[in-house]
């Protein structure tokens, strides 16, 4: 079996790559390029993305155009108050010709998985993702089945406050690597969407720009990128601030660090670089990590418990007040 560093690919023609995926998703999200860029290296990162914004802003269309761009397996599973786990993860069926069951896989069972408007299910169904978004696998009846890889896993849901939304719960929010907003288009990009789509929809022509075996090198050149031991220490001083902040009852787990450092790597990988900078650290501490804290009642006084805003504030005082560790920060 090759290392990661055999499969990695040269940074030039990594660099190349990533840019068409970001050319490919930009001919159907207009203007929004650090959105684009931000699901990207979750993608690359393997981790999962969660796009919450207002309806109508284009979150299941970056999903689809992000599927589409990559030469994968994408599957879509509509979040409805009626879905039921199984309707996910698959179920057993006997089959009366062989006097045996048979299981027949979800939609899960893909390498990419796109959930549209996640928090409009039970908090029963949505449970049915943790297993596969932690572990990659699904166990039912007590089998067990390994999921493709890559997997990623990639929802949409409305703001907290939408009707007809149950809020999820703080371990799924917690497998999602990222939480990104699209936001309203400005002017320019609004009235380019209206001239170019009077007729048809640019997702319709989108093509896969990248093969299955291209991503799985992609990712493994975001594994071989380097960390060095002040930026670990740096990330990790950032969760242990978070745990101990007086405005916060729920600071970032030791998943979240993980994945902190792992979505650094494929911001430096994107950048050209091979090595991660304190720079990746800050730049991504509030999309990693403001999904995953709660502000304490006096924080989060408008009734909203994750109160994203007061979050996000909260976060950038605890970046720019955390000092980065003396030493080294590219391979020696």
């Amino acid at each position: 079996m090759k290392s990661d560093a055999e499969r990695a690919m040269p940074v030039d023609d990594f660099y190349r790559l990533s840019n068409e995926i970001v050319c490919s998703i930009e001919t159907v999200i207009d203007g929004k390029r650090s959105v684009v860029q931000m699901a990207l290296t979750v993608l690359l990162a393997e981790g999962h993305l969660l796009i919450e914004d207002v309806p109508g802003v284009g979150k299941t269309m970056l999903a689809r155009a992000l599927a589409k761009s990559v030469d994968c397996t994408v599957n879509r599973i509509q979040f409805t108050p009626d879905l039921l786990p199984s309707d996910i993860t698959g179920v057993s069926i006997y089959n009366q010709v062989e006097r045996e069951f048979e299981f027949k896989p979800g939609p899960i069972f893909a390498n990419i998985v796109i959930g549209d408007e996640i928090n409009r299910a039970s908090p029963k169904t949505q449970s049915a993702l943790l297993e596969s978004m932690e572990e990659g696998q699904v166990t039912v009846d007590g089998s067990t089945s390994i999921l493709a890889s890559p997997f990623t896993v990639i929802a949409t849901q409305n703001p907290f406050e939408m009707e007809g939304t149950y809020p999820l719960p703080e371990a799924q929010r917690d497998r999602f690597m990222a939480r990104i907003s699209m936001g309203y288009p400005d002017e320019a990009a609004e009235l380019a969407m209206l001239r170019t789509r009077e007729s048809s929809s640019p997702l319709a022509d989108l093509q896969p720009v990248v093969s299955t075996v291209q991503l799985i090198a992609m990712i493994a050149t975001v594994r071989s990128v380097f960390v060095s031991w002040a930026v670990e220490q740096y990330a990790v001083s950032i969760s242990q601030a978070t745990r101990r902040d007086r405005d916060l009852r729920l600071g970032a787990s030791p998943r979240a660090t993980l994945q902190l450092v792992r979505a650094a790597k494929a911001r430096a990988a994107l950048d050209g670089r091979e090595f991660v900078l304190p720079d990746d650290i800050d730049a991504l501490a509030i999309p990693l990590l403001g999904h995953r804290l709660i502000p304490t009642n006096r924080v989060a006084g408008n009734g909203n418990p994750f109160a994203t805003g007061a979050v996000a504030d909260i976060i950038a005082r605890i970046v720019a007040s955390t000092p980065v560790p003396l030493g080294a920060v590219g391979p020696a």
